[in-house]
């Protein structure tokens, strides 16, 4: 144990960074959509909008959810397809043969155990499948929010054209929100397969997503 208790920042640091990183490019992703925006409505005789305006717009929701979506798809499908895929070699997969301790039955009389392991019943069972259901609800409202801005920007793209508004069935049946949709999931898809394929060849000292740098090509798991 160590004699003093670490810092804030050293016990928080990997979420704070990445919190900080996401908050920063939210920022700069809403100015220069903002500014793409009002360049695009200039080109069609409208107006400039507010940033504020921007911030519920079709464009701005529909380009931020549709991000997250991919996102949240990419953990939810990782999460789930880890408990019973293997990867031979992988630093993301679990061992081919040994069992694993995250595979161990909850243990109720643990002291820090958390409040459903302890109380057992539908509530343990629940909390078993929380984080997968949690990324799964999140894929979901994002999906949602990107539909509904792309929806939203599309009809505003039509009357600006001097087009009528489409129904919500007949712009599903066009092909941009799916080609936006798929051009985001093939490159989640991917990335995974790269961290997967990638550990089980190369090192990276020191993190905990990359095997120990002696280990063998073949050796599964961290």
């Amino acid at each position: 144990m160590p004699k003093h208790k670490p810092n804030f920042f050293y016990r928080n640091g990997l979420s704070i960074v990445f919190l900080s990183f996401f908050i920063a490019a939210l920022v700069a992703q809403a100015f220069f959509g903002w500014k793409q925006h009002n360049d695009d409505l200039t080109e069609l005789g409208a107006g400039p909008i507010a940033l504020g305006a921007y911030l519920t717009s079709g464009h701005f929701f529909s380009s931020t959810f549709e991000n997250f979506q991919s996102e949240f798809l990419q953990m939810a499908m990782y999460v789930t397809l880890t408990i019973s895929l293997r990867q031979i070699g992988s630093a993301e997969s679990k061992d081919l043969f040994k069992p694993e301790e995250v595979d161990r039955e909850p243990d109720p009389t643990k002291e820090d155990a958390p409040g459903p392991v302890k109380r057992g019943g539908w509530q343990l069972r629940l909390y078993q499948q929380s984080l997968s259901i949690a990324f799964g609800l999140l894929f979901l409202v994002s999906w949602a929010g990107h539909l509904y801005g792309s929806y939203i920007d599309h009809n505003e793209q039509r009357i600006l054209h001097g087009e009528p508004e489409q129904s919500l069935n007949a712009f599903l049946a066009e092909p941009a929100f799916w080609f936006e949709t798929f051009q985001n999931w093939q490159s989640e898809f991917l990335s995974v397969a790269s961290i997967v394929i990638l550990s089980i060849f190369l090192r990276q000292k020191g993190s905990p997503e990359s095997k120990p740098v002696d280990a063998g090509h073949m050796e599964t798991g961290k």
